[in-house]
């Protein structure tokens, strides 16, 4: 029996204390190896730094050695503040190998490895094999996690959690609330360049409508202004806010107010290293910031969500996965997802599977994982589709598993079976499912209007559409929302404005190839040959052989409005295969 074990996030804890660190790692080692493994008939065989993998004779031991030692670890940390805390995760297979005096080898040892991954934080995970040599209730309660596809493993595999028998469940209830990864920001009311009285409670009035502004965006958390007023004017607020709000970024800024007119200085800082990213000076008449939409609030609204979400995908592609904290690796995950550069799709999946191994009972990186895997069918950089359906169904699985109620979880699943099953029955259920789970999921209403423009009707595709867009007008991903929009404009055969949506999202994301086939669509059937020509240019510079076949296999072909699609491409003469 192997066993392999390492403490999660181990990285960012050691960067904290370097010398606590492995004082404690030390202590545990020392503590596994005269104590623990002696008695349940185990011995170390490889040391990883801040990990180990050991050798059994049985799995009773193997299975009574983790949990002793995820007993001492939770002793351990107790008089360590939480973010101190070192939570160990273990995997365990029952391992052939090759030894010598220098380390051991075979692909056992390498799969052992890799379902130590399976693991959350203080969880011990076991493949078939060994889970065959334990007894349910009397030597562990199991909990089997069904079929799991292991990174660089070609077939999956069946895993089982572990835990005491008799015990509280290692599990955690369904109805508990998931983490929430989104980058946090505060807003700090903005202060008066002058000492007029009159002028203090503008302040107060830019931040309402910023805070306002920027709570309509789904991926970002913003903390009430009831909590962010009492630090106006105070130094060094930006330090505060970190340990007292856990606030990622602070957005503040002056004004001066003079004759009907207002000039802001805004500036939006990082709280993880006190450094401004954006800042900016805008001006406008003071009445436009009593207005439903204030051009002034807007302005900063969306320079500010903006730059905060480059910094974070930024960080995703330049900093080391293990160095990124868990906000920084949903958020950079998903952006870098809809982009068009394949560097920036692949990098996306390494992340959402780093933030995977870091929070494997977290519903929402695997549904977006799923989401990858769709996407990835439906861009046609898929060489193998109906694997990666049947990937992208199995993510949107274990997240429901994990919350059968998340409405995001629902709104994928219904997305994937729509978008490469044509399971127009099965996926209308899930996304009704979700919108009624959260009216407010901006992504179920537009998945709701692609099942609209496949199955449905082509005025409900607008609507919903134009919903999904009114509900969350500050978004990362606005060039996928103007896809769909425009989508649902082609479908209604309102070509003028199914081509100024697609264009509009192209700004955004000039080389989408999803996009440019809604825009040759729309061209072909309004009967612009040039243009759609030139749209047909652009797609055979991104895929040089592009057929009708090709563009078949990204999804169900059952649908009408894709077999409209096929229409306009064997017009403008796109060869079969």
């Amino acid at each position: 029996m192997l066993l392999v074990m390492d403490v999660v996030e181990s990285v960012r804890i050691m960067e904290q204390d370097q010398d606590d660190f492995v004082r404690r790692w030390q202590q545990l080692v020392q503590h596994a190896e005269q104590q623990v493994l002696p008695l349940h008939g185990g011995r170390i065989v490889k040391s990883l730094g801040d990990g180990l993998m050991l050798e059994f004779a049985t799995a009773q031991g193997c299975v009574k050695a983790a949990f002793a030692l995820h007993h001492f670890s939770a002793h351990a940390n107790e008089d360590q503040p939480p973010e101190h805390h070192m939570h160990l995760r273990m995997g365990a297979h029952l391992a052939e190998f090759v030894t010598d005096k220098h380390d051991i080898y075979g692909t056992d040892v390498n799969l052992t490895a890799r379902i130590a991954t399976l693991a959350g934080p203080r969880e011990f995970v076991v493949s078939a094999g060994l889970r065959d040599h334990l007894t349910a209730g009397l030597d562990a309660d199991i909990e089997d996690l069904g079929e799991c596809h292991l990174k660089h493993v070609k077939e999956p595999l069946r895993a089982y959690r572990v835990g005491h028998a008799g015990h509280a469940p290692v599990v955690q209830p369904t109805n508990a609330a998931p983490p929430d990864f989104r980058p946090t920001i505060a807003v700090i009311p903005f202060e008066a360049r002058s000492n007029e009285p009159e002028h203090f409670v503008i302040g107060e009035l830019v931040a309402d409508g910023i805070i306002a502004q920027l709570s309509r965006s789904a991926d970002i958390r913003v903390i009430s202004r009831l909590s962010t007023t009492a630090f106006r004017g105070r130094p060094n607020a930006i330090a505060e806010i970190e340990s007292r709000l856990a606030a990622t970024f602070v957005l503040s800024g002056s004004y001066i107010a003079s004759s009907g007119k207002i000039l802001i200085m805004a500036e939006l800082a990082d709280a993880r290293n006190n450094q401004i990213i954006w800042a900016d000076r805008v001006s406008g008449g003071t009445m436009d910031l009593l207005q439903a939409q204030s051009e002034i609030l807007n302005r900063i609204s969306n320079a500010a969500s903006r730059a905060l979400i480059d910094s974070e995908v930024q960080q995703s592609l330049t900093q080391p996965l293990p160095r990124l904290d868990s906000g920084s690796l949903l958020l950079g995950g998903i952006t870098l997802m809809h982009r068009s550069s394949l560097r920036d799709f692949d990098r996306s999946r390494e992340v959402l599977e780093t933030l995977l191994e870091r929070h494997n009972r977290a519903p929402a990186p695997r549904a977006w994982l799923a989401k990858w895997y769709t996407m990835r069918v439906i861009r046609g950089m898929s060489d193998k589709p109906e694997k990666d359906t049947q990937l992208a169904l199995e993510q949107t699985r274990r997240a429901q598993d994990l919350s059968p109620d998340d409405a995001f979880a629902l709104a994928i699943e219904g997305y994937a079976r729509c978008q490469l099953l044509g399971d127009a029955e099965v996926a209308h259920t899930c996304i009704e499912r979700a919108i009624e789970l959260n009216p407010n999921e901006p992504l179920a209403w537009l998945y709701k209007s692609v099942w609209s423009s496949m199955w449905g009707g082509a005025g409900d595709a607008v609507t919903e559409a134009e919903h999904a867009a009114q509900l969350s007008p500050i978004d990362p991903l606005k060039y996928f929302f103007d896809v769909i929009l425009a989508a649902s404009y082609s479908t209604n055969r309102d070509y003028a404005r199914a081509i100024e949506a697609a264009n509009r999202s192209l700004k955004n994301n000039k080389n989408h190839l999803p996009t440019l086939r809604v825009l040759l669509g729309a061209q072909g059937e309004a009967g612009f040959t040039n243009d759609a020509k030139a749209t047909l240019s652009e797609i055979l510079r991104i895929v040089p052989n592009f057929t009708v076949q090709g563009y078949i296999a990204m999804g169900s072909s059952n649908s009408p409005v894709r077999q409209r699609q096929v229409a306009v491409l064997r017009a403008l003469g796109v060869p079969e295969t």
